[in-house]
């Protein structure tokens, strides 16, 4: 079957979308939206998400229909998610075919330590509510605003890494966080025939996350790792990353909850 040419007329919110992977896939899915599309770019960065939303109005889609709304918000805060609802409902329309929810926003955690030095439940608490409680709850959110009818199809997308399915030295927050989540969207997947559900592994990529991954890990070996495929022309750009995931989308032949990394496509 030939892959679809667009994604159809689409309600998308993109948490994360200032900068880095967010910010790649948000350019992307403009050009793969059909006039009238409503684009929700949520990001604790108002300057730089105003910044991206002028740029999107005044390209080739923007001047054709497209719809660009911006949530300044922690999506770690209750307030944060009631926000990206009200923002969303308010933009969306009837007519509108397709509902995607690309749950992108994260943080690295602290990878100067090893598991053992995490004695405070809080720090941890802290972590967790960003990288996987606010996923959740903002998917289920979602899923209750925008429910499943006749002639809807909805897709959530999971940014997850092979960090959810090997074990990093020094990365025990990123790696629990990562791996929750992917098993939450693998449960949501069984739970959900008629929800497309993704895992998508952007790879290594050439963000300030990996500026941080080379600087601050504990573990010797990692910390060269990192900075051996720094050096080596190993990592990947967004764009490239992100061409593969709209791949994906458009195709869509996968197996709903299915982990696809950026090196199989």
């Amino acid at each position: 079957m030939a892959p679809a040419a667009d994604l159809g007329r689409v309600l998308c919110i993109i948490t994360g979308a200032s900068r880095g992977f967010g910010r790649a896939a948000v350019k992307e899915l403009a050009r793969l939206v059909r006039p009238g599309s409503v684009l929700v770019l949520v990001a604790r960065s108002g300057e730089d998400l105003l910044t991206l939303q002028a740029e999107l109005t005044q390209s080739e889609p923007g001047r054709t229909g497209l719809k660009v709304e911006v949530v300044v918000a922690d999506v770690g805060q209750t307030e944060g998610l009631e926000n990206i609802i009200r923002t969303s409902k308010k933009a969306s329309n009837e007519d509108l075919d397709h509902v995607i929810l690309i749950n992108n926003a994260a943080s690295l955690g602290d990878v100067s330590r090893y598991t053992k030095s995490f004695t405070e439940m809080s720090e941890v608490d802290s972590y967790l509510s960003l990288n996987v409680s606010s996923a959740l709850c903002l998917t289920a959110r979602v899923l209750q605003a925008f429910p499943q009818r006749p002639g809807r199809r909805r897709t959530v997308v999971n940014v997850t890494s092979l960090c959810a399915l090997q074990p990093f030295c020094s990365w025990v927050l990123y790696c629990t966080g990562k791996a929750a989540r992917e098993m939450m969207f693998r449960v949501l997947a069984e739970e959900e025939p008629d929800l497309r559900v993704l895992n998508y592994s952007p790879g290594p990529l050439d963000t300030n996350m990996q500026v941080e991954a080379r600087s601050k890990t504990a573990d010797p070996h990692m910390k060269k790792t990192f900075s051996d495929m720094f050096s080596g022309g190993q990592l990947l750009t967004c764009e490239a990353s992100c061409s593969k995931l709209m791949k994906i989308l458009l195709e869509d032949t996968f197996t709903s909850g299915t982990h696809i990394d950026v090196f199989d496509v």
